[in-house]
Parts: C-alpha cells; sequence; structure tokens
C-alpha cells in the first residue's frame, strides 16, 4: 500500500517536471509514479519508484505541422482505454490512499469507480484538436472528461488567477535549484553567450533544432549553441554546438543560458520566466495549446522563420525574473487529502 500514486501523462516533459517539483515537498510520504517513454527515464533518474507501462500515440509532425489530428485523436482514445486497464491493476496492486491524474483522466475515472480522492493537475479544462465533422468525436470525448474533472476533489490550474468551484490556481509550478547562476554557467562551461534550444521529450520539434542551427551560423557574435534535443535526435549538429541529448535538469539550463528557444510547451515556458531568461517559444502549428501558450509570450508558428532577427533581439534583452511558489502551494492541497 502506497500514500500517494501519480498517474502522469507521457505526452511531453512538463507533466513529469512540475509534478516532481510538487513531490519534492513531500516527507515520509510513500510515492510512486506512473507514467511511460522519456516521461519514466526522468522519474528514474530524479530516484522516484516509477512504473514504466504508457505508450502513448506520437503526434505526426512535419517541418513544425501537425497532420492528421483526427487520426492521432482516434488513436489517443484506444490509448486511453489501454490506460484505463493498465491504472486498474495498479491501482487495485497498490491501494494508494489518493490518486493524483497529471491530465491522466484514465486513472481519474479508475480511481472514482473505486471511491479513492483524486486531484486533477492540468493545464487545458477542453480540448480544440479537431476542426470540421471529425470534432464530433473530440466534443464527446470533453464531455467525457468533464464529467471526471466534475468528481474531482479538486483539481489544479498551475497559472495566475481566482479559483472557482472546484478549481484551485495555483501559479507556474517550476522546479527550484539549489545553485547560484554564475555557479551553472561554471558547471555547463558556458563560456560565452548561451543559446539552448530544447524540445522536450519528443521529436516533434526537429524543425525547430534544424532552423536555429541554421539561424545561429549566420550570426558574426561569439556564441555557443547548446542544443537539448531529449532522446530521440542525439546527433552532431556541427561548428560550436553542442548536443546534451536527454537531460534532468533543463531547469538549471534554462537559468544559465542567454537565450532559450523553445516549442511553446507551458512548463519550459514557465521556468524561463521564473529564472528570468529571455525566450523565444515556436507553437507546432495547429497544436492548440502550444498555439495558445506562444501567442501568450508574443510567438507564433511563423516566427521559426524570422529566428535570424529575432535571436539578436532577445540576446540583447535584460533578465526579468518572476516568483512563483506554484509548486510548494500545489503540495499544500494535495497534502490536505493525505491527512
Amino acid at each position: 500500500m502506497v500514500d500517494l500514486t501519480f498517474f502522469c501523462s507521457p505526452i511531453g516533459l512538463g507533466h513529469a517536471t512540475r509534478d516532481e517539483a510538487i513531490t519534492r515537498y513531500f516527507q515520509n510520504i510513500s510515492t510512486k509514479f506512473v507514467t511511460g517513454n522519456a516521461a519514466a527515464k526522468y522519474f528514474e533518474e530524479c530516484g522516484f519508484d516509477v512504473f514504466d507501462v504508457y505508450t502513448p500515440p506520437k503526434f505526426n509532425v512535419q517541418y513544425g505541422l501537425l497532420r492528421s489530428p483526427l487520426k492521432w485523436l482516434w488513436n489517443y482514445y484506444r490509448y486511453y482505454k489501454d490506460c484505463k486497464k493498465i491504472s486498474a491493476k495498479i491501482i487495485k496492486n497498490e491501494k494508494p490512499r489518493l490518486v493524483v491524474g497529471d491530465e491522466d483522466f484514465a486513472a481519474l475515472f479508475v480511481a472514482q469507480e473505486n471511491n479513492l480522492p483524486t486531484v486533477l493537475i492540468t493545464d487545458i479544462l477542453e480540448t480544440h484538436f479537431i476542426k470540421g465533422f471529425g470534432s464530433i468525436i473530440e466534443r464527446k470525448m470533453n464531455s467525457s472528461m468533464k464529467d471526471i474533472m466534475k468528481k474531482c476533489d479538486v483539481i489544479i490550474l498551475p497559472e495566475n488567477g481566482p479559483d472557482q468551484d472546484n478549481i484551485k490556481r495555483v501559479g507556474p509550478i517550476v522546479r527550484e535549484t539549489k545553485f547560484s547562476r554564475d555557479e551553472l554557467r561554471k558547471t555547463f562551461t558556458f563560456d560565452k553567450k548561451t543559446i539552448v534550444v530544447s524540445i522536450g521529450g519528443t521529436d516533434g520539434g526537429k524543425f525547430l533544432i534544424e532552423k536555429t542551427v541554421e539561424a545561429v551560423s549566420k550570426i558574426k557574435n561569439d556564441v555557443e549553441l547548446v542544443i537539448v534535443s531529449g532522446p530521440s535526435l542525439n546527433k552532431d549538429y556541427g561548428k560550436n554546438t553542442r548536443n546534451l541529448g536527454f537531460v534532468n535538469n533543463l531547469h538549471e539550463i534554462i537559468y544559465a543560458a542567454d537565450l532559450l528557444i523553445a516549442l511553446a510547451g507551458k512548463s519550459t515556458i514557465d521556468e524561463a520566466n521564473m529564472y528570468g531568461t529571455p525566450g523565444i517559444f515556436i507553437p507546432i502549428k495547429d497544436h492548440f495549446e502550444q498555439e495558445e501558450n506562444a501567442k501568450d509570450e508574443g510567438f507564433s508558428y511563423n516566427d521559426v522563420f524570422k529566428l535570424d532577427s529575432l535571436i539578436p533581439q532577445k540576446l540583447s534583452e535584460r533578465r526579468n525574473a518572476v516568483n512563483s511558489c506554484g509548486a510548494k502551494k500545489a503540495y499544500e492541497i494535495i497534502k490536505n487529502y493525505l491527512n
């Protein structure tokens, strides 16, 4: 029997990093994670017990464009049904006192069927991937998702704003570091102006790496490009570049950098803002969530073709850190359901 089980969406790494940030506050609480792919590797490297059991469908991304979203949604529905079976076995065997789902609605459904308290952590309250006739399927899935949300004891949104009903807005949930920026730059040997390009836990951002490498090669200033390509694209990108592949401390690398170029995942944006690192955030086109995140930061997909001018502009921008206690607030909310 465990006290707390996190069922964490393995689509990207942002869910895993914020769950880890929250869990660091727990003391003398037995915790396990359920996820898959790069998220499972992340939790393992952080020293947590993890079930590596989820295999989500991959987005079909071609040069930054989301292709065949209806096919992806259908595959996601089949994946959701598999996750219900997997989570049912784990909940039966582990007997958690509390189930937290970070955009894992299948586990929340099973937990609610077993009368367990449930907490949802999410960026979104409904999806908008499909247009036209196929949107009927998505509307039905959104309806089911809303039924699950209504039954949750609490929903934690990592954004600022007022609470309403069972929704608690705690602000950005960001990992902390105990090191200063100078210490991190020395550790990472960031001796020049350093540009970091990161695409998270998937290969959907290959286009962004390629366009960034191309743009940086035209800059006459003495800069270094550090690539965080994740587990899928660990290759050499040429002179004055370093490819770190998969890392479990991207927040520290972001803090040490002079500029971040990344896909428009919320957790990555939040970490850049908290540590004051100027950023360029390029969404996958037609990925509604990333497009909304990028718009909030003043960017769109077409900015990938303007990196030549955006990079020098952003390198000269002053750092402006924004404090957030989102992880601690989320911990305090979750802790209440373990008492």
